[in-house]
Protein backbone atom coordinates (compact mmCIF):
# COMPACT_ATOMS: atom_id res chain seq x y z
CA UNK A 1 0.00 0.00 0.00
CA UNK A 2 2.76 2.51 1.23
CA UNK A 3 4.38 1.80 -2.39
CA UNK A 4 1.65 2.27 -4.28
CA UNK A 5 0.98 5.83 -2.36
CA UNK A 6 4.60 6.67 -3.28
CA UNK A 7 3.66 5.68 -7.40
CA UNK A 8 0.60 7.72 -6.70
CA UNK A 9 2.41 10.59 -5.48
CA UNK A 10 5.15 10.60 -8.17
CA UNK A 11 2.43 10.67 -10.68
CA UNK A 12 1.01 13.51 -9.49
CA UNK A 13 4.44 15.00 -9.19
CA UNK A 14 5.34 14.16 -13.20
CA UNK A 15 2.11 15.04 -14.65
CA UNK A 16 2.46 18.69 -12.53
CA UNK A 17 6.05 19.02 -13.69
CA UNK A 18 4.24 18.10 -17.18
CA UNK A 19 2.49 20.89 -17.17
CA UNK A 20 4.67 23.31 -15.54
CA UNK A 21 6.87 22.94 -18.78
CA UNK A 22 4.04 22.76 -21.68
CA UNK A 23 2.54 26.12 -21.07
CA UNK A 24 1.33 27.98 -24.35
CA UNK A 25 3.90 30.25 -25.94
CA UNK A 26 1.17 32.55 -26.84
CA UNK A 27 -1.75 33.19 -24.60
CA UNK A 28 -5.52 35.41 -24.89
CA UNK A 29 -6.01 38.34 -22.39
CA UNK A 30 -8.72 35.33 -21.74
CA UNK A 31 -6.06 32.71 -20.71
CA UNK A 32 -4.46 35.23 -18.56
CA UNK A 33 -7.69 36.90 -16.43
CA UNK A 34 -8.94 33.37 -15.74
CA UNK A 35 -5.69 32.60 -14.30
CA UNK A 36 -5.45 35.78 -12.04
CA UNK A 37 -5.73 34.19 -8.58
CA UNK A 38 -3.14 31.73 -9.65
CA UNK A 39 -0.13 32.33 -7.04
CA UNK A 40 2.26 30.78 -9.60
CA UNK A 41 1.02 33.37 -12.20
CA UNK A 42 4.01 35.83 -12.68
CA UNK A 43 3.11 38.45 -15.04
CA UNK A 44 5.67 40.65 -16.10
CA UNK A 45 5.32 44.20 -18.28
CA UNK A 46 8.23 44.99 -20.30
CA UNK A 47 8.76 48.56 -20.66
CA UNK A 48 11.30 50.65 -21.96
CA UNK A 49 10.86 53.47 -19.21
CA UNK A 50 9.13 52.79 -15.88
CA UNK A 51 6.67 55.95 -16.33
CA UNK A 52 4.32 53.55 -18.73
CA UNK A 53 3.89 50.27 -16.29
CA UNK A 54 3.10 53.43 -13.42
CA UNK A 55 0.37 54.46 -15.42
CA UNK A 56 -1.33 51.51 -16.39
CA UNK A 57 -0.85 47.67 -16.10
CA UNK A 58 -2.38 44.35 -15.39
CA UNK A 59 -3.82 44.23 -12.12
CA UNK A 60 -0.62 42.40 -10.13
CA UNK A 61 2.44 42.42 -12.81
CA UNK A 62 5.68 43.62 -12.12
CA UNK A 63 7.77 45.87 -14.01
CA UNK A 64 10.83 44.99 -16.37
CA UNK A 65 12.79 47.41 -17.71
CA UNK A 66 14.30 45.35 -20.98
CA UNK A 67 17.80 46.30 -20.48
CA UNK A 68 18.00 44.93 -17.23
CA UNK A 69 17.61 41.19 -18.62
CA UNK A 70 19.34 42.42 -21.96
CA UNK A 71 21.78 44.42 -20.50
CA UNK A 72 24.47 46.39 -23.26
CA UNK A 73 28.51 46.48 -23.12
CA UNK A 74 31.25 47.55 -24.60
CA UNK A 75 31.04 44.48 -27.13
CA UNK A 76 27.52 44.73 -28.07
CA UNK A 77 23.96 45.74 -27.36
CA UNK A 78 21.49 42.99 -25.34
CA UNK A 79 23.31 40.77 -23.87
CA UNK A 80 22.50 37.98 -21.64
CA UNK A 81 23.38 38.81 -17.66
CA UNK A 82 25.43 36.44 -15.73
CA UNK A 83 24.02 34.34 -13.18
CA UNK A 84 24.72 36.56 -10.55
CA UNK A 85 22.81 39.41 -12.01
CA UNK A 86 19.89 36.48 -13.19
CA UNK A 87 19.37 34.92 -10.26
CA UNK A 88 19.01 38.62 -8.30
CA UNK A 89 16.45 39.79 -11.15
CA UNK A 90 14.35 36.77 -11.93
CA UNK A 91 13.83 36.64 -7.62
CA UNK A 92 13.29 40.01 -7.32
CA UNK A 93 10.50 39.65 -10.21
CA UNK A 94 9.01 36.52 -7.57
CA UNK A 95 9.67 34.27 -10.11
CA UNK A 96 10.08 30.39 -8.15
CA UNK A 97 10.98 26.92 -9.47
CA UNK A 98 7.02 26.59 -9.58
CA UNK A 99 6.73 29.94 -11.52
CA UNK A 100 4.63 30.17 -14.69
CA UNK A 101 5.33 33.65 -16.37
CA UNK A 102 3.71 35.76 -19.16
CA UNK A 103 4.96 38.84 -20.56
CA UNK A 104 2.73 41.82 -21.82
CA UNK A 105 4.28 44.31 -24.20
CA UNK A 106 2.48 48.13 -24.45
CA UNK A 107 1.90 49.65 -28.02
CA UNK A 108 3.95 48.44 -30.60
CA UNK A 109 6.32 47.05 -28.03
CA UNK A 110 6.73 43.26 -29.36
CA UNK A 111 10.21 43.44 -30.65
CA UNK A 112 11.75 44.00 -27.57
CA UNK A 113 9.16 41.70 -25.92
CA UNK A 114 10.27 38.83 -27.80
CA UNK A 115 13.33 39.72 -27.11
CA UNK A 116 13.19 39.21 -22.97
CA UNK A 117 10.81 35.99 -23.90
CA UNK A 118 14.00 34.50 -25.75
CA UNK A 119 16.16 35.54 -22.91
CA UNK A 120 14.37 33.85 -20.00
CA UNK A 121 13.87 30.62 -22.36
CA UNK A 122 18.12 31.35 -22.51
CA UNK A 123 18.25 31.58 -18.67
CA UNK A 124 16.74 28.45 -18.15
CA UNK A 125 12.85 28.78 -18.17
CA UNK A 126 12.25 26.97 -21.45
CA UNK A 127 8.02 25.89 -21.40
CA UNK A 128 7.34 28.66 -18.82
CA UNK A 129 7.20 31.60 -20.36
CA UNK A 130 4.18 33.24 -22.38
CA UNK A 131 3.79 35.72 -24.83
CA UNK A 132 0.09 37.70 -24.10
CA UNK A 133 -0.43 38.27 -28.24
CA UNK A 134 -1.53 42.12 -28.33
CA UNK A 135 -0.16 43.28 -25.29
CA UNK A 136 -2.05 45.54 -23.00
CA UNK A 137 -4.16 46.92 -25.99
CA UNK A 138 -5.64 43.23 -25.93
CA UNK A 139 -6.15 43.05 -22.54
CA UNK A 140 -8.04 46.54 -22.00
CA UNK A 141 -9.54 45.82 -25.81
CA UNK A 142 -11.32 42.61 -24.09
CA UNK A 143 -12.76 44.66 -21.34
CA UNK A 144 -10.48 43.87 -18.53
CA UNK A 145 -9.40 46.92 -15.77
CA UNK A 146 -5.74 47.92 -15.55
CA UNK A 147 -4.33 49.63 -12.07
CA UNK A 148 -1.55 51.72 -11.16
CA UNK A 149 -0.91 49.95 -8.08
CA UNK A 150 2.28 47.81 -7.93
CA UNK A 151 2.03 44.54 -6.35
CA UNK A 152 4.12 43.46 -3.05
CA UNK A 153 6.17 40.82 -4.43
CA UNK A 154 7.57 38.13 -2.63
CA UNK A 155 11.15 37.11 -3.70
CA UNK A 156 11.81 34.10 -5.72
CA UNK A 157 13.82 31.09 -5.61
CA UNK A 158 14.46 30.30 -9.41
CA UNK A 159 17.69 29.46 -9.97
CA UNK A 160 18.78 30.41 -14.19
CA UNK A 161 20.27 27.44 -15.74
CA UNK A 162 21.84 28.62 -18.66
CA UNK A 163 21.30 27.16 -22.11
CA UNK A 164 22.57 26.93 -25.49
CA UNK A 165 20.38 29.29 -27.58
CA UNK A 166 22.37 32.03 -27.99
CA UNK A 167 25.77 31.43 -30.27
CA UNK A 168 28.54 33.34 -31.43
CA UNK A 169 29.83 34.34 -35.27
CA UNK A 170 31.80 30.83 -35.17
CA UNK A 171 28.33 28.60 -34.09
CA UNK A 172 27.02 30.95 -37.49
CA UNK A 173 30.05 29.27 -40.20
CA UNK A 174 29.28 26.16 -39.16
CA UNK A 175 25.28 26.38 -39.41
CA UNK A 176 25.99 27.63 -42.68
CA UNK A 177 28.03 24.42 -44.15
CA UNK A 178 25.71 22.11 -42.16
CA UNK A 179 22.70 20.38 -43.81
CA UNK A 180 21.00 20.18 -40.87
CA UNK A 181 20.75 23.92 -40.22
CA UNK A 182 19.76 27.59 -42.11
CA UNK A 183 20.74 30.64 -40.85
CA UNK A 184 18.43 33.42 -41.08
CA UNK A 185 18.33 36.94 -41.46
CA UNK A 186 14.50 38.53 -40.01
CA UNK A 187 15.45 42.10 -40.94
CA UNK A 188 12.96 44.12 -43.85
CA UNK A 189 14.32 42.25 -46.92
CA UNK A 190 15.41 45.75 -48.34
CA UNK A 191 18.36 45.52 -46.04
CA UNK A 192 18.72 42.31 -46.74
CA UNK A 193 18.93 42.91 -49.67
CA UNK A 194 21.82 45.44 -48.98
CA UNK A 195 19.75 49.37 -48.73
CA UNK A 196 22.20 51.31 -46.33
CA UNK A 197 22.62 50.61 -42.86
CA UNK A 198 24.94 52.56 -41.37
CA UNK A 199 26.89 49.35 -40.44
CA UNK A 200 30.63 49.11 -41.76
CA UNK A 201 29.13 46.40 -44.28
CA UNK A 202 26.04 46.31 -46.09
CA UNK A 203 23.57 43.11 -47.25
CA UNK A 204 23.39 39.81 -45.63
CA UNK A 205 25.69 37.02 -44.46
CA UNK A 206 26.38 34.65 -47.40
CA UNK A 207 24.19 32.44 -47.57
CA UNK A 208 21.87 33.29 -44.96
CA UNK A 209 17.79 33.17 -46.51
CA UNK A 210 15.37 35.61 -45.34
CA UNK A 211 12.08 35.87 -42.97
CA UNK A 212 11.19 39.55 -42.41
CA UNK A 213 9.69 39.84 -39.19
CA UNK A 214 7.58 42.19 -39.39
CA UNK A 215 5.37 39.91 -41.22
CA UNK A 216 5.20 37.95 -38.61
CA UNK A 217 2.97 40.40 -36.57
CA UNK A 218 -0.33 42.54 -37.77
CA UNK A 219 -1.49 45.59 -37.71
CA UNK A 220 -2.90 45.47 -33.89
CA UNK A 221 0.78 43.62 -32.84
CA UNK A 222 -0.36 40.56 -32.59
CA UNK A 223 1.39 37.48 -33.60
CA UNK A 224 -0.53 36.10 -36.65
CA UNK A 225 -2.61 32.62 -36.82
CA UNK A 226 -0.13 29.68 -37.43
CA UNK A 227 -1.40 29.11 -40.85
CA UNK A 228 -0.62 32.55 -41.87
CA UNK A 229 2.94 32.07 -40.30
CA UNK A 230 4.02 29.02 -41.87
CA UNK A 231 4.22 29.90 -45.30
CA UNK A 232 7.02 31.87 -44.54
CA UNK A 233 8.65 29.18 -42.98
CA UNK A 234 8.08 26.47 -45.42
CA UNK A 235 10.15 27.39 -48.37
CA UNK A 236 13.16 28.66 -46.07
CA UNK A 237 13.33 25.40 -44.00
CA UNK A 238 12.75 22.47 -46.06
CA UNK A 239 12.91 20.06 -43.04
CA UNK A 240 11.64 20.70 -39.94
CA UNK A 241 14.49 19.37 -37.90
CA UNK A 242 16.60 21.53 -39.52
CA UNK A 243 17.41 24.25 -36.97
CA UNK A 244 17.09 27.41 -37.57
CA UNK A 245 19.81 30.44 -36.28
CA UNK A 246 18.38 33.79 -36.40
CA UNK A 247 19.94 37.28 -37.01
CA UNK A 248 19.42 41.09 -37.17
CA UNK A 249 21.19 43.98 -36.67
CA UNK A 250 21.91 43.19 -32.48
CA UNK A 251 19.49 41.04 -31.67
CA UNK A 252 16.47 42.28 -30.99
CA UNK A 253 14.03 42.00 -33.80
CA UNK A 254 15.28 38.76 -35.05
CA UNK A 255 13.47 37.29 -31.51
CA UNK A 256 9.86 38.24 -33.21
CA UNK A 257 10.87 35.68 -35.64
CA UNK A 258 12.30 33.37 -32.60
CA UNK A 259 8.87 33.29 -30.96
CA UNK A 260 7.17 32.19 -34.57
CA UNK A 261 9.02 29.49 -34.93
CA UNK A 262 8.90 28.27 -31.41
CA UNK A 263 5.28 28.21 -32.30
CA UNK A 264 5.53 26.48 -35.45
CA UNK A 265 7.92 23.98 -33.54
CA UNK A 266 10.86 24.46 -34.89
CA UNK A 267 14.67 25.06 -33.41
CA UNK A 268 15.39 28.15 -32.84
CA UNK A 269 18.94 29.95 -31.84
CA UNK A 270 20.42 33.77 -32.01
CA UNK A 271 23.32 34.68 -33.06
CA UNK A 272 23.40 37.52 -30.54
CA UNK A 273 25.65 39.96 -31.81
CA UNK A 274 24.10 39.73 -35.29
CA UNK A 275 25.41 42.27 -37.80
CA UNK A 276 26.71 44.80 -35.20
CA UNK A 277 29.39 42.21 -34.78
CA UNK A 278 29.38 40.12 -38.12
CA UNK A 279 29.89 43.43 -40.81
CA UNK A 280 32.79 44.85 -38.69
CA UNK A 281 34.92 41.51 -38.99
CA UNK A 282 36.32 41.75 -42.67
CA UNK A 283 37.54 38.40 -42.40
CA UNK A 284 33.29 36.74 -42.07
CA UNK A 285 31.44 36.93 -45.34
CA UNK A 286 28.95 39.14 -46.63
CA UNK A 287 26.98 39.99 -49.82
CA UNK A 288 24.03 42.03 -51.96
CA UNK A 289 21.11 40.89 -53.75
CA UNK A 290 21.70 40.58 -57.39
CA UNK A 291 19.76 42.24 -59.42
Amino acid sequence: MQKQILLAMLGLYLSASTIAQNQPILVSPEWVHERLSDPNLVIIQVNFLQLDYEREHIPGARFLWAESITPNSPEGNYNIPDQKQATQLLQKLGISKNSNIVLCHIRDQVTVTARVFLSLEQLGLTGRVSFLNGGLEAWKKAGYVVTKEAPIVKKGNFKPKPGNLIVDANYVLQSLKSDTAVVVDARMKRFYDGDVTGNPRDGHITGALNIPFPEMVDSTNRFKPIEQLQPFFTPIVTERKKEVVLYCFIGQTASVVYVAGRLLGYRMKLYDASLQEWSRRDELPMEKTKN
